[in-house]
């Protein structure tokens, strides 16, 4: 049988300084229950191929690339690229689809769905939160700002898998086939025939603007009443075990992933598997 194949989609919104295009890939037929994936911080809504693809047959996948990223324009603002922004660009497109949808986020993905599913009325109806919880710590921010907004050009899509197969190894166990994917669907095309990841290196700027210190979303956590699956690398120096332990007990669902640090590429079959399970779990 033929995978589904993916459709390239996009809408104007409105933000500070004028309308921008928000990008993103979709899967499945458009009236199936909504699953909308965000990713994490400098990465695109192509990650969630083979997640979306295993899913296709039972919800309509909606993976949008956050501004600054893949095929969505770039800010001029650069102090624009924090997550409150984001929450008003996916509003856009949570208002496109019209109706209650499923949300899955990976890292800076999961917080802008924390906080969108602690809002009044917010039309999320379950959330499944890869490896990020209610906090973050100052010592994986700082691990994350020595890479960020400072990565090189590459003289080919191989050499750009090699970096990403470095800086993303707590992805976990993927085969070589997935990381020329992820290397594939990364890559920028430079006028000089080198290739770039294809993010703006300014979402870097607000990180640098401030200390990094913990960030505690505790009051945000305990606003979320929705059902939700909470996944964790074994490794993850993100979500630490103490912070997931504390969450665990109002989760429907949770998985640790053994073998992954920050964050779970959810590529695997066990991990989709445990996904579409959570997803298919009628509602109370």
């Amino acid at each position: 049988m033929a995978h589904p194949q993916p459709r390239f989609r996009e809408l104007p919104y409105l933000i500070a300084g004028g309308f921008q295009k928000l990008a993103w890939t979709e899967w499945g037929a458009p009236d199936a229950e909504p699953l909308i994936c965000v990713h994490g911080l400098t990465r695109n809504g192509r990650d969630f191929d083979a997640l979306a693809i295993a899913l296709a047959d039972r919800f309509h996948v909606i993976c949008p690339d956050l501004p600054g990223r893949g095929r969505s324009d770039w800010l001029t603002n650069s102090a624009l690229y924090q997550p409150i922004q984001y929450v008003h660009v996916l509003a856009h497109l949570l208002a496109a689809v019209g109706r209650p949808v499923n949300f899955l986020g990976t890292s800076l993905g999961g917080i802008c769905g924390m906080a969108i599913a602690s809002m009044p009325k917010a039309p999320i109806m379950r959330l499944v939160l890869n490896d990020i919880g209610a906090l973050i710590p100052e010592a994986a921010l700082r691990r994350i700002a020595t890479y960020l907004g400072n990565e090189p050009e590459f003289e080919s899509v191989a050499a750009l898998e090699a970096h990403l197969r470095y800086i993303h190894a707590p992805f976990g166990a993927l085969t070589d086939a997935q990381w020329a994917h992820l290397a594939a669907t990364s890559a920028r095309a430079l006028p000089d025939g080198r290739v770039a990841i294809h993010y703006d290196q300014a979402i870097a700027d607000p990180v640098r603007a401030t200390e990094p210190k913990d960030v505690d979303m505790w009051g945000l956590w305990e606003q979320i009443d929705v059902p939700t699956m909470l996944i964790r690398g074994r490794h993850s120096d993100l979500l630490l075990e103490e912070t997931f332990d504390r969450m665990a007990p109002k989760c429907a669902a949770t998985l640790v992933v053994a073998d992954a640090g920050h964050a779970p590429a959810l590529m695997d079959g066990p991990s989709i598997a445990a996904v579409r399970l959570f997803l298919e779990t009628p509602l109370p």
